[in-house]
């Protein structure tokens, strides 16, 4: 596994994607650095898992828990970001702004074991780097050239009455759901023609922990040009950052993040991707454990819209 510039990873999978070369790639939220590796299945550098696609998961979990030790981050620490925010949402800056914060945690687990205990549709551990958990699709591209994307925008308890009908009926999920979906959509049309709305705001449940979540998403395809796969670099760095962990619109949302957030994300909120010669499958790396020195922090995603 090598480490890249994020453009010099963008040529690596146009070359990989007209050969029909596997490969596994990532790329940071801010667009500037990733990893990139062949032939994934058969180099156990890095833990991955895609749908129906994983590196060997036999290593097993020593009966181990996972339970984490939390230290949120303070009422008026987070207030002064969000009010930030908040004062861009009403001077018209975005629509949609999603916050991140950074909470400390501490376990006894690895980054390693965390990648084993976690159950999720996509998951990725860089030893002594990050481990991410993720339930959000970025990107998928089929056979046909057919290009999809499928936006999480809306959690609720599962366990609360009504739970499904008051998620969808939420006005605050209801607008920053629309946001996001159009937002993605526009993004969509500069790769690919016959974009549409496939399914709007339908309801997933996710296992966690403590529980069942609701999760709201919805899906939107296209159709790529004929020579795609010797572009798919091209439609990953054109589509990035992920619209559903950044807002609308793009470029001044992006300045109000910087403003309120105050550091960089790193691989936090970035995607990773995984091609196997033919297909390829994408994730944005929210639910995300880092390690910096000898700590551990988990970091939190928030979308904030004026009715928040």
């Amino acid at each position: 596994m090598g480490f890249f510039d994020a453009e010099l990873i963008g040529e690596k999978m146009n070359k990989c994607g007209k050969k029909g070369i596997p490969f596994l790639a990532g790329i940071n939220f801010e667009r500037t650095e990733g990893f990139f590796l062949k032939y994934p299945l058969q180099n156990g550098s890095i833990l991955f898992q895609v749908p129906e696609v994983s590196c060997d998961l036999s290593t097993p979990s020593g009966g181990k828990t996972s339970e984490l030790e939390i230290s949120p981050v303070s009422l008026p620490e987070y207030r002064q970001k969000f009010d930030r925010v908040k004062s861009g949402l009403l001077r018209g800056d975005s629509f949609l702004t999603n916050l991140t914060v950074k909470t400390p945690v501490s376990t006894s687990l690895s980054l390693e074991d965390i990648f084993y205990l976690s159950r999720a549709p996509y998951k990725i551990c860089i030893p002594g780097m990050f481990v991410c958990f993720s339930p959000e699709a970025f990107i998928r591209i089929n056979k046909k050239g057919n290009i999809s994307t499928y936006p999480m925008k809306g959690t609720v308890d599962a366990s609360l009455p009504d739970a499904e009908q008051t998620i969808l009926k939420d006005f605050k999920e209801t607008a920053e759901h629309s946001t996001a979906v159009d937002l993605l959509r526009n993004d969509l049309s500069m790769v690919a023609t016959e974009v549409e709305v496939k399914r709007f705001r339908y309801v997933g449940r996710i296992r966690r922990e403590k529980g069942e979540i609701l999760q709201v998403s919805s899906e939107i395809s296209g159709k790529l040009p004929d020579d795609y796969l010797s572009k798919l670099g091209d439609i990953v760095l054109s589509l990035l950052p992920a619209g559903s962990v950044s807002g609308a619109p793009k470029p001044a949302t992006l300045q109000l993040i910087r403003e309120a957030e105050q550091e960089l994300r790193g691989y936090y909120t970035g995607v990773f991707c995984y091609f196997d010669g033919e297909v390829l499958d994408s994730a944005v790396m929210i639910r995300f454990i880092e390690k910096q020195g000898d700590r551990l922090f988990y970091r939190n995603v928030g979308g904030i819209t004026v009715y928040s």
